[in-house]
């Protein structure tokens, strides 16, 4: 089991069993809402027990896709891709040690012009 919580603990998360090795998603979205790229695992939402539910702001980001939001500290934690059986839970936001590698980044067609990506795992331009 893997535990983690936003920044000021108004919500807490477990996930039952292994964590995927999370994926670097540099789009202009995921930019915009973490101020850098969003680095997250997906989990089956089966897997994924919330605490203080109440506490998280969804956002409909696009048709297919809301992000969840701490309303209390602003922490990005979900990716919620609706139609899909699978949450995106930021890799941040989990205790240590999570046991997992960065495996790729995607969307690197929309990478910010401010750094590179010189870690050698395989980039995805979209």
């Amino acid at each position: 089991m893997h535990k983690g919580s936003c920044q000021c603990g108004a919500i807490e998360f477990e996930v039952q069993g292994d964590l995927k090795d999370p994926v670097a998603c540099h789009c202009d979205q995921c930019r915009q809402a973490t101020s850098h790229y969003l680095v997250s695992c997906e989990v089956q939402k089966d897997d994924l027990k919330v605490r203080g539910e109440e506490n998280i702001s969804w956002y409909q980001s696009s048709e297919k896709v809301r992000r969840g939001f701490c309303l209390m500290c602003g922490s990005p934690l979900f990716f919620d891709a609706v139609q899909k059986d699978w949450i995106g839970v930021s890799a941040g936001a989990f205790e240590k040690p999570t046991n997992v590698k960065l495996a790729q980044h995607i969307f690197v067609a929309e990478k910010g012009d401010y750094y590179e990506i010189t870690d050698g795992l395989p980039q995805n331009e979209h």
